[in-house]
């Protein structure tokens, strides 16, 4: 795998001669068009195919697959453009095997909402492990208020790809989840009723887990928040389901290495079967971003998390969104828009803006007028690339991903040309 960073006057066409590959497969592979007029500091990831196959009247991915010995997940993550049909036409070429040789296996979790698009989904799908659908919420009084997920859940599982539930605290703000969390830790009975709520919802669905999301955990509670764990894992573990667990940091945290929501990391680690560590903002933000944050910090941070949790266990989170901010930027005031990759690439193409990369971050950004002044932070190939580096470097399960509501193709470049992705359910198609 190849990183190219666009120079003034290149194109798409000019950097595929350069590599002697296909400018067709090239725009195919990042998902741009061959004709666009590409932004200065942007990146177009390089595959150099190995093996090569051109498909006839009568094949179908079943019979390539049978032909070359790998998996129709294989040829799906290698040919993304025809993960979303399920025919192909004769004549056109399908990649087999690229030259990179794999890394090792990684573990990919991304996160949905239920009204995700369901071709986009099948688009993805290929490329996980396991897929949670946020979200379920429980209530003050207990009760847990289900979603319509059905087909999500359902294709998941058609994929590979094991769907898990998300519950989390109904409210309307930080301080009213720390409030129900609150009134369910010290009520067992409660804790009970919410339980038995979870698994009569659980009975009608086929989710393969559940993952709780911690949010502050108020000093008091946090013994009692074990022993909550300690019952919801034991009770899902009996019906046949996985206990995951979600620990968050805000960007404040790891900027100062204060952190808020101490718990024990160690204990709840043991409890249950899958941790992930994840840092990330919703939708309009008055706070900071993580890719504001030193990339070494969020080293530290994974080191931190292994001397307390099996890393075979953990899941290291980051973001696939953008923020834009208007200038001046007046911190605790000043109100950060989220923004898509492709969108943010498409805003640099159309003002001409020249993209720079923060080596401290590992996060691009670039600055534009407007009728006011804008910065605008996301990541592209390069800081996705050092980010899912971690993995082998710490030798962690994988990475969970916020989210996975846009087909982000060069992301998936850079981990299926490193990893095998791994599987943990029957593929059903």
């Amino acid at each position: 795998m190849i990183i190219h960073v666009v120079e003034q006057g290149e194109t798409i066409n000019s950097i595929a001669g350069f590599y002697g590959i296909s400018a067709e497969r090239l725009a195919l592979d990042n998902g741009i068009d061959t004709q666009i007029n590409l932004a200065v500091g942007e990146t177009v990831v390089i595959l150099l195919p190995e093996i090569v196959y051109t498909v006839q009247e009568g094949d179908t991915l079943e019979s390539i697959a049978v032909s070359f010995n790998i998996s129709i997940m294989e040829i799906l993550r290698n040919n993304p453009f025809i993960n979303d049909r399920r025919y192909l036409y004769p004549g056109e070429m399908l990649v087999i095997k690229y030259e990179d040789e794999k890394k090792g296996t990684i573990s990919t979790n991304g996160y949905v909402y239920p009204f995700i698009d369901m071709d986009l989904l099948k688009k993805t799908l290929p490329f996980l492990t396991y897929l949670s659908v946020y979200s379920h919420y429980y209530t003050v009084t207990g009760e847990v208020i289900s979603i319509n997920d059905m087909d999500i859940i359902r294709t998941a599982r058609d994929y590979g790809v094991a769907p898990i539930m998300v519950l989390t605290g109904l409210v309307g703000g930080p301080q009213e989840i720390i409030e129900v969390i609150h009134s369910i830790l010290i009520n067992e009975d409660l804790q009970d009723y919410l339980i038995e709520n979870l698994i009569s919802v659980l009975e009608t669905k086929e989710y393969y887990g559940v993952n709780i999301t911690t949010p502050y955990i108020l000093p008091e509670d946090r013994n009692l928040f074990v022993g909550f764990i300690r019952k919801f894992s034991m009770r899902l573990r009996g019906e046949g389901y996985k206990p995951f667990i979600t620990f968050t940091r805000s960007a404040f945290e790891l900027l100062t290495n204060v952190n808020y929501g101490e718990l024990q990391y160690d204990i709840l680690g043991e409890l249950v079967d899958n941790v992930t560590i994840i840092t990330y903002e919703w939708g309009f933000s008055y706070g900071l971003p993580p890719s504001i944050v030193s990339f070494g910090t969020i080293g530290n941070t994974i080191a931190y998390a292994l001397s307390l949790i099996d890393s075979n266990k953990l899941n290291f989170g980051y973001s696939t969104i953008g923020y834009v901010w208007r200038l001046p930027y007046f911190a605790g005031t000043s109100i950060s828009q989220s923004i898509t990759y492709d969108s943010a690439i498409n805003l640099a193409r159309d003002v001409n803006a020249v993209i720079n990369f923060d080596e401290i971050t590992r996060a691009s950004y670039f600055q534009y007028f407007s009728d006011f002044e804008y910065i605008l932070r996301f990541r592209d190939a390069r800081g996705i690339n050092d980010i899912v580096g971690l993995v082998p470097m710490y030798g962690v399960e994988g990475v969970a991903i916020w989210n996975v509501m846009y087909f982000f193709y060069q992301m998936w470049l850079v981990i299926n040309s490193q990893f095998d992705i791994r599987k943990v359910i029957p593929i059903r198609i």
